[in-house]
């Protein structure tokens, strides 16, 4: 059985830590003061880097959609690759920094262009949707993105009976459910979400009583059946905002909890804790270098760049009709 935790709001930034890490947040401050930078971290960023180093905070559409407004030179992307390619893609003009180049993600390394094209020639005529937890080549060959909080927006507003879906099965699967859009699925996932079993929830909530369960679509059929509310880091986060449970178990990547906590002192994280190990790679040291460097640079070929900047516009375009 997964490694359970428990968070409440006054776990999550103890004033002793706060006071130990105020040298390295007072360095990043003055860099990015001198670099007119801003630090845009991803929802699963440890909440040092979250409350203390972020300018912007959010899931991967709604760092998507901050970036675009920013006034900043430089954009220090806290999360993995293929955001700060993303970052790239819709502000070409600026310098989007990555902390740490190993930085991935099971999931877009499951798929590469090549692939994309094989589907298409398999499947003549239907329309790509793919997940922005991909390879910008593989952004390129799609006809349009989608994240988990509009993927099923994204997939209607083709007005089509068919798709193809990728890289994320159970993300594909959980779309189905939820339109009369026929899915075609790329069998792909994600080394956190997918270690989640129905099983063990069922005996979470057997053992604890009364609990409200919220998951992430990425999340096994099994994982979802056992949940009261299925939607992306955003959307479980209003949903919490909203609800205000006396407990809540959150089936996603560990840290979130403890970014979600400080908004909801009143609410317990019962957390099956997963974490992982590409976003954790991303730490306030080297944040402070990357600053200091303005390493690493991403750089996307221009042939592709254009392809996929054009399949993640048609995403936002989607998002500005809602």
């Amino acid at each position: 059985m997964t490694t359970i935790e428990i968070t409440r709001a006054s776990d999550v930034l103890p004033e002793e830590e706060v006071v130990a890490l105020q040298p390295i947040i007072d360095d990043i401050n003055r860099l990015k003061r001198e670099r007119n930078a801003i630090v845009a971290a991803h929802n699963y960023m440890t909440p040092d880097i979250y409350h203390l180093a972020a300018d912007i905070t959010g899931d991967s559409l709604a760092l998507a959609n901050l970036a675009l407004e920013t006034e900043a030179d430089v954009i220090v992307l806290a999360g993995v690759h293929f955001m700060a390619e993303t970052a790239k893609l819709i502000n070409p003009a600026k310098t989007v920094l990555i902390p740490d180049l190993e930085a991935g993600c099971s999931l877009a390394d499951g798929i590469t262009g090549e692939d994309v094209r094989r589907l298409r020639a398999e499947h003549p005529g239907i329309p790509v949707v793919t997940y922005v937890n991909t390879s910008a080549e593989v952004k390129a060959e799609s006809d349009i993105t989608c994240t988990s909080s509009n993927a099923v927006a994204v997939v209607e507003s083709l007005g089509v009976d068919r798709v193809i879906f990728t890289p994320d099965q159970y993300l594909g699967r959980w779309v189905a459910t939820q339109t009369d859009v026929d899915v075609i699925l790329w069998e792909g996932s994600c080394m956190v979400h997918e270690r989640f079993t129905g099983a063990e929830i069922s005996d979470y909530k057997r053992d604890m009583g009364e609990i409200s369960v919220i998951a992430h679509p990425e999340c096994p059929p099994d994982v979802l059946a056992q949940a009261d509310y299925v939607g992306s880091t955003s959307g479980m986060i209003e949903w919490v905002q909203l609800h205000q449970p006396s407990q809540v178990m959150m089936i996603t990547e560990c840290s979130m909890a403890d970014n979600v906590a400080e908004s909801t002192p009143d609410t317990q994280y019962v957390r099956p804790c997963n974490l992982c190990p590409h976003m954790k790679r991303i730490t306030l040291e080297n944040i402070r270098t990357s600053l200091a460097s303005l390493t690493h640079r991403i750089e996307i070929p221009p042939d592709v760049a254009g392809r996929a900047r054009q399949a993640v516009t048609r995403m936002l375009e989607v998002g500005r009709k809602d």
